[in-house]
């Protein structure tokens, strides 16, 4: 076959990528350098040169799209059918090893599978048989528990609890799950995994012959591997298998939810004939942006090392803007993403990132105000967010008991002992009597209609609902939202939860009261404060947000901004505790992966890049005055100018950057001064003459403030 096909447009290092004969292959392929590219031609070249059959290839992605792409795409280089390969995600080629061997698995042939929100209604199940208090002991975290620890390959009888109550607990369920999986012929996804990699390490025969029909494995996003996907591919892949994984240790950003970056690390030890090749060509990114991305990652010490570069040009400088709060943030992005329209580009090639979900509500607010659509990216909008949708949903009964959907929503919220048979007899009680649903839990405690528990539980939700009202309504808006998160536990019910998620959910509980302190009820003069919030939240709610198919603004986190790119890309919030996140500030190993984090957003951008952080911030509820992110800090100040509102670029000189520069009014930058109200500080930027002179201090307990020289009073040190 004429291989010229296979090898036409690839660059160097991708070409000896492709090519390469080593029987271990480490392709350390940095952002947008072509790794799926080398990894379709690599399939390729082993059936075309290699002479090996598509049938001893084994081809590991993280996303169905993803395989579905390398098939089709191999399939094209070729000219012929690769549907003899196994090419899809671990769970995928998991899950098509034990529908061929389930009696071997122990499973029934007719195994199904649970998803995410399955595999809760069974642990909830089975917890409930056990007697277990929801309030004391979540299901959620049950179920986080059960699949970290499948996660890391281990059974109940595999984990040592050495008396502590969490733990032995936990196991107890798991055990019991596991029983009620066993009796329902049910597999759960972090099941697929454990059960694939029990099967061929306890059948020899299976695993030999599975060793000996694979003779080339390769593997994609190897640096979002967990512990149970390592073991299962190094089952497979025997002494005669060639391997050749592909990822990038500098954007290994999923280290909460199980992933390892020491897999990839290890690879070349555990395998002694492991050959490494880079992959440094960028072909997504300007070469500001990249150098950029390079200086920041630089920072990190846990590196196998690569640099960045493109043929491309160096592009615009990096713009800064340091807005005076969040809100000024948001208009200023909304501006800029309206002057880009203006110019004739789509809103669909900008992006707006951020570290965590509860920043998005403001943003929102100014995309709407300038009639921008924008699309929540893999995730809902702030109003729309579950643990929101509860506050508001108490809220909404205290104010109209008869909001029977209100009701519906939050009886059992968090969990109070009121099981689905109570519920039902409320709804019952309520048609019979043609009445709300309030009234008729109302007439069943009266009447004791229910068991005893129950009836105390109903009891017991209608006096909080009551309560909340009288003791609350005649508070402020923001008082009102944070008591009755308090009253009603809701807090307390996600504190308990673990991972990201549960992180997000309280953040974005406490961004509902800020929410509610910053909202302006003149714009409702006929209606109470709270009535007029509720309003305003079911209309934020609403259908405002863009279709998939409309051109439309990108907003999303920064981890779900991975693999994605943009020709314009907004990253706001760059401040300290912030982004680095103050759960990651104090493990070194936590703080790596989030300036990994930080490479992968700069790295999304194509053309232009925007980096912003505000002198105040209200988040979470609390007014900080937060000190500029060290990602800011790290890159080089000839890569960056500063943004103001008058359309004035500087160029921003951050402390360290410059000791010499000359300043305003015989101050110098990087100069330490004394504020009679702030104190120490040091100065990082200015702009003006005269009295309208500004300097930017940072200072040691406030963080970076913009103040006029005239007023300031400031002393040098």
């Amino acid at each position: 076959m004429d291989v010229t096909p296979i090898l036409d447009g690839l660059n160097k290092a991708q070409r000896e990528a492709v090519t390469a004969d080593n029987q271990a292959l480490l392709v350390l392929a940095g952002a947008g350098s072509g790794k799926t590219r080398v990894l379709v031609h690599r399939i390729a070249w082993l059936i075309a040169t290699e002479n090996i059959s598509p049938h001893a290839i084994m081809a590991v992605t993280f996303t169905n799209k993803a395989s579905h792409e390398m098939k089709n795409r191999v399939e094209s280089l070729l000219g012929r059918s690769a549907s003899s390969m196994w090419i899809g995600t671990f769970h995928g080629l998991a899950h098509r090893l034990l529908r061929a061997h389930a009696r071997d698995a122990e499973l029934p042939d007719t195994f199904q599978i649970l998803d995410s929100d399955d595999q809760l209604r069974v642990i909830k199940r089975v917890m409930r048989e056990m007697n277990l208090d929801d309030n004391e002991w979540p299901p959620k975290q049950a179920q986080w528990f059960i699949n970290k620890q499948k996660d890391e390959g281990k059974r109940p009888k595999d984990i040592q609890h050495n008396g502590d109550l969490f733990i032995s607990t936990h196991t107890k369920v798991y055990h019991a799950y596991q029983q009620a999986c066993a009796t329902g012929g049910l597999v759960d996804f972090a099941e697929l995994l454990l059960k694939a990699f029990e099967l061929l390490r306890d059948n020899q025969h299976l695993r030999e012959h599975y060793q000996e029909r694979f003779l080339h494995l390769l593997v994609d996003e190897f640096q979002d591997t967990n512990g149970i996907q390592y073991a299962w591919l190094r089952l497979i892949s025997a002494s005669n298998c060639g391997i050749t994984i592909v990822g990038d240790d500098d954007q290994s950003i999923y280290g909460w939810r199980g992933a390892k970056i020491e897999n990839i690390q290890r690879f070349d030890r555990e395998f002694s004939d492991a050959k490494t090749i880079r992959l440094e060509q960028n072909y997504r990114s300007t070469g500001t942006i990249l150098k950029a991305a390079n200086a920041v990652i630089a920072n990190n010490q846990e590196r196998m090392g690569k640099n960045l570069w493109t043929d491309d040009s160096e592009g615009e400088p990096i713009s800064l803007y340091a807005a005076f709060n969040e809100q000024e943030e948001a208009r200023f992005m909304a501006a800029r993403i309206a002057d880009w329209h203006q110019q004739g580009n789509a809103y669909s090639e900008c992006a707006i990132l951020y570290r965590s979900n509860a920043q998005s509500r403001v943003i929102e607010e100014f995309l709407l105000q300038r009639q921008i659509p924008y699309r929540i990216y893999g995730g809902l909008k702030f109003f729309e967010r579950a643990e929101v949708k509860d506050t508001l949903a108490y809220l909404r009964l205290m104010y109209n008991n008869q909001d029977d959907a209100a009701f519906e929503r939050v009886v059992n919220t968090p969990p109070r002992g009121l099981g689905q048979k109570s519920v039902e007899k409320v709804r019952e009680m309520a048609r019979i009597d043609q009445s709300t649903l309030w009234e008729a839990a109302q007439k069943i405690v009266a009447e004791s209609a229910l068991t005893p528990k129950a009836t105390a539980a109903l009891s017991g939700f209608i006096e909080l609902v009551k309560l909340g009202y009288e003791e609350f309504h005649p508070l402020p808006l923001s008082e009102q939202i944070q008591l009755t998160i308090e009253s009603t536990n809701l807090m307390e019910m996600y504190a308990k939860e673990k991972g990201e998620k549960a992180l997000a959910r309280k953040e974005n509980l406490a961004e509902l009261a800020s929410a509610a302190r910053e909202f302006d009820v003149e714009d409702y003069p006929d209606l109470s404060p709270m009535t007029a919030f509720l309003a305003h939240a079911s209309l934020e709610a609403g259908d405002t947000q863009a279709e998939q198919y409309e051109d439309c603004v990108q907003m999303m986190t920064l981890h779900s901004a991975k693999g994605l790119e943009f020709p314009l890309v907004f990253i706001a919030g760059m401040e300290e505790k912030l982004f680095p996140h103050m759960m990651s500030m104090e493990e070194a190993d936590k703080l790596e992966e989030e300036r990994r984090l930080a490479y992968v957003g700069i790295t999304r951008a194509m053309k232009k890049l925007y980096l912003l952080y505000a002198e105040k911030r209200r988040l979470w509820g609390k007014e900080t005055y937060p000190a500029v992110s060290r990602f800011i800090r790290e890159i080089p100040a000839q890569l960056k100018e500063e943004v103001r509102l008058n359309s004035q670029l500087s160029q921003p000189v951050f402390a360290g950057e410059s000791e010499s520069a000359q300043g305003a009014n015989g101050f110098n930058l990087g100069q330490f001064v004394e504020h009679p109200k702030f104190g120490v500080g040091v100065i990082l930027n200015y702009e003006g003459e005269g009295a309208q002179a500004r300097v930017q201090v940072n200072f040691d307990s406030v963080g970076a403030k913009w103040l006029v020289l005239a007023y300031a009073k400031l002393e040098a040190c």
